[in-house]
């Protein structure tokens, strides 16, 4: 499910899981605070680190991985998957 930046920031501070998708180096250079690096191609590898009892918020660079990533996680057996696009979304209302 496709959300904004307050309901992404909402759900975070409820609880939610953060989760970016995007490479490493994109990572260590600006990431959500509290937010969990798993590069997509590496999803399906280490999806096992993210508690599928709690809500899982995605995001990526333009909204693609982080797309793919939330299809993916849905179709996995993980419940409450929000997908909020793009990092500049999780800080712009």
């Amino acid at each position: 499910m496709r959300i904004d930046g307050p309901q992404a920031r909402e759900l975070v501070m409820s609880g939610a899981q953060l989760l970016d998708v995007r490479s490493p180096q994109e990572f260590a250079a600006d990431a959500a605070p509290g937010a969990m690096n798993i590069p997509l191609p590496l999803l399906a590898k280490y999806a096992a680190l993210l508690d599928r009892t709690q809500a899982v918020v995605v995001y990526c660079r333009s909204g693609n991985r982080s797309t793919s990533a939330s299809q993916w996680l849905g179709a996995n057996g993980f419940a409450g998957v929000y997908d909020i696009g793009s990092l500049r979304n999780y800080y712009h209302f």
